[in-house]
């Protein structure tokens, strides 16, 4: 089973962050959003990757592709041109595939562009910004246990402001951005059978939630799993 991380979106949302380097490489501590993602999934035991790239994905390219430097210690004999590295990174069993899905394109049309590398029956999605702590294993269990075409992780939003629970002008609590509402949002942490990529086209106006989620969802073929964390 392998994971899609839709990472080529142009990032708006975080603009001074993202001017240099696209939003799934902003660090979280000492290592980037990407890494926090493939790590949740990690830990499950899914360590096969495709990463969706378009806007400036030179800077993900490169990280993968120098990984073992970034991520060690290391000596360099320059005479000989050997390196040797001091420590070893955890991420031994990762394989990571990157593709350029375009720099315009839409979620629907970089997924349909991965559908060569997709031979399993069954594979997940999620997307380059979001972490949270899913258990993955529940996840691919309600989805094969529901026998549906796609199943998404829903959670309860928080809300934009901090909320004050006051009686006659006395604080009485301060909660930091509360989830106040009892509906959900689509959270990420998706998992698809293969005969959705049936709806997608390699357009690049082919639309993700806001056209193949909703055709789906109209069939019945859509389950949602309930994440409270």
């Amino acid at each position: 089973m392998k994971t899609i991380i839709l990472a080529g979106g142009y990032g708006t949302r975080l603009d001074q962050l993202t001017e240099i380097i696209p939003k799934p490489m902003v660090y979280i501590g000492n290592k980037p959003v990407l890494w926090h993602i493939m790590k949740i999934y990690s830990h499950f035991g899914f360590n096969d990757f495709i990463i969706a790239l378009g806007v400036k994905q030179h800077v993900i390219k490169e990280y993968f592709y120098n990984f073992e430097i970034i991520n060690n210690d290391f000596t360099i004999d320059i005479d000989k041109s050997e390196l040797d590295f001091h420590n070893r990174h955890n991420e031994t069993n990762w394989k990571v595939t990157l593709v350029d899905t375009g720099l315009n394109t839409l979620k629907g049309g970089r997924i349909k562009r991965l559908e060569k590398y997709l031979d399993d029956d069954i594979n997940m999605i999620t997307y380059g910004d979001g972490v949270g702590d899913i258990n993955i294993n529940e996840l691919v269990d309600y989805h094969k246990s529901h026998g549906k075409t796609l199943t998404l992780t829903g959670v309860h939003p928080t809300a934009r402001f901090g909320e004050i629970k006051e009686k006659g002008g006395e604080v009485l609590s301060f909660s930091e951005k509360p989830k106040t509402s009892q509906r959900y949002v689509n959270g990420g942490f998706m998992v698809f059978n293969n005969n959705m990529l049936g709806y997608l086209t390699e357009d690049e106006d082919c639309d993700y939630e806001y056209g193949i989620i909703e055709d789906l969802a109209k069939k019945g073929e859509v389950m949602m799993y309930k994440h409270n964390g």
